[in-house]
């Protein structure tokens, strides 16, 4: 459905010298600066896959989307939707997909929501009943029919988010391009969001590519993710795969009374030595103390924490997600 083949997107900024006489050298000599939003990046995805794009602010996540979408073109390589080429922006192309970003709105904010359907119903020459039942089936889905004539200036963040979702599947796309779609949601209206995206990908087999920050709707809502990092593509694979790497290891995390940060009473029951034995080793004001360890070691160390001294609490946990994906943004770092 989505075949990406070497993009590449590089802005040229002019970049200004600092001072009034900066300003003055700028109007006969202008240096500027190339930044790669987008770096020779190639994927494929599947009509009905539903695949998480991961990066840090700045990776050329959203400057991705918006290449696909057509509304900017790439400086070098090429992609397909559908079999269409978005840089040629045809009718038939805007018809059968939708851009969805969390920070911008595509409704009108003086006019209730039910207005702006009913004019992109006309927009995309929508027949009145396939326009009822698809009206119908998505208000059932979010459950918002109640706010349908509330201005949209007046409904709530996440409310909002729902009547965008609603805009963006009226004339029923087959592929999603979704932006940051819970980003300011409270957790409520982000469990509402994501139950519906699940569900409308089930049953509609809508090709799906999500970017966001929030690691439950890429753990809910992803088996295969895309993870970019300035520009470049670093990993694109199963989700179980990047967690399987940090379930390798595991974090200790211990309570011991009287130990500060800075060490004092009972530093002496956990070495430094630890850090370089174990792995990384952080130690807070509250007397909580952490390991990051391999897997196979986390038996012994756990005894060894007992045997050096009062223990008050010991917990063992996986390592979170993000912080795998951090580490593989630092590895490129």
């Amino acid at each position: 459905m989505i075949e990406v083949s070497h993009l590449t997107r590089i802005f040229r900024t002019y970049k200004k010298q600092p001072g009034f006489w900066g300003g003055v050298k700028g109007l006969f000599k202008r240096e500027y600066e190339e930044t790669a939003a987008a770096n020779d990046v190639s994927f494929s995805i599947a009509e009905g896959e539903f695949v998480g794009f991961l990066g840090p602010n700045g990776a050329g996540k959203t400057t991705t989307l918006k290449m696909l979408s057509g509304l900017i073109y790439p400086t070098s390589g090429t992609a397909r939707v559908a079999g269409f080429d978005p840089t040629k922006r045809e009718n038939a192309y805007r018809r059968i997909f939708a851009l969805v970003m969390g920070q911008k709105n595509q409704l009108w904010w003086d006019l209730p929501a039910i207005e702006s359907f009913n004019l992109l119903r006309a927009i995309y020459a929508i027949p009145p009943e396939q326009f009822k039942a698809t009206l119908d089936e998505l208000i059932t889905l979010l459950d918002i029919g109640r706010k349908l004539n509330v201005m949209v200036r007046e409904l709530s963040l996440g409310e909002r988010m729902k009547m965008e979702l609603i805009a963006a599947l009226l004339h029923r796309p087959r592929v999603l391009f979704l932006d940051e779609p819970t980003i300011g949601l409270d957790v409520v209206s982000q469990k509402a969001v994501r139950q519906f995206l699940r569900e409308y990908n089930r049953k509609r087999r809508v090709t799906i590519l999500l970017t966001s920050h929030y690691m439950a709707d890429i753990k809910e809502l992803c088996e295969r993710v895309i993870v970019i990092h300035k520009g470049r593509k670093i990993y694109d694979g199963a989700l179980d795969r990047l967690e399987t790497a940090g379930g390798a290891r595991k974090k200790i995390i211990t309570f011991v009374p009287g130990i500060t940060a800075t060490g004092a009473a009972g530093a002496a029951a956990f070495p430094d030595s630890w850090q370089s034995r174990y792995g990384t080793t952080t130690r807070s004001d509250d007397g909580k103390f952490t390991l990051s360890v391999a897997g196979e070691n986390v038996v012994a160390v756990s005894q060894e924490i007992l045997s050096a001294g009062p223990v008050a609490d010991i917990t063992i946990e996986d390592v979170p997600l993000e912080d795998v994906i951090a580490e593989l943004f630092n590895a490129q770092a």
